[in-house]
């Protein structure tokens, strides 16, 4: 069962995504995310990125196509098996031209050393609305 202080931990680990991304502190990313990450940006039209390299590549080559901000909210937290975490959470972005965007994280989070890092991101734009 995951204490109170790995849930925070987790939520912030979350948060810090935007912080360290918005700022270019690619340096930062060893914190948030496995070295063998997998991050699934295919629904956004960027393929499947493996490992942290190959995500700062890609948002390099995005250059001014970057948000300018990236925000995150409505974050759950669920274990799933020997300590290995789901968590989905809201994004949304902000471009340069003040339009914005939103996507949903879905998230598979470990333990790895002493810390929680992100080993598997898939990212889903939400781009039509409910439709009762």
């Amino acid at each position: 069962m995951l204490s109170a202080d790995d849930r925070f931990a987790i939520t912030d680990l979350i948060n810090l995504h935007g912080h360290l991304t918005d700022n270019g502190d690619f340096d930062g990313w060893p914190a948030l995310f496995a070295e063998d990450v997998v991050y699934d940006v295919t629904a956004i039209g960027g393929g499947v990125l493996v490992g942290i390299p190959a995500c700062r590549d890609a948002a390099l080559a995005l250059g001014e196509n970057n948000p300018v901000a990236h925000h995150v909210t409505n974050i759950v937290v669920n274990e799933v098996a020997d300590g290995t975490v789901r968590a989905l959470s809201k994004g949304f972005g902000v471009l340069t031209d003040g339009t914005v965007g939103s996507v949903t994280y879905e998230d598979t989070i470990q333990r790895i050393g002493a810390g929680w890092k992100i080993t598997h991101r898939i990212v889903r734009p939400r781009r039509t609305p409910l439709h009762p």
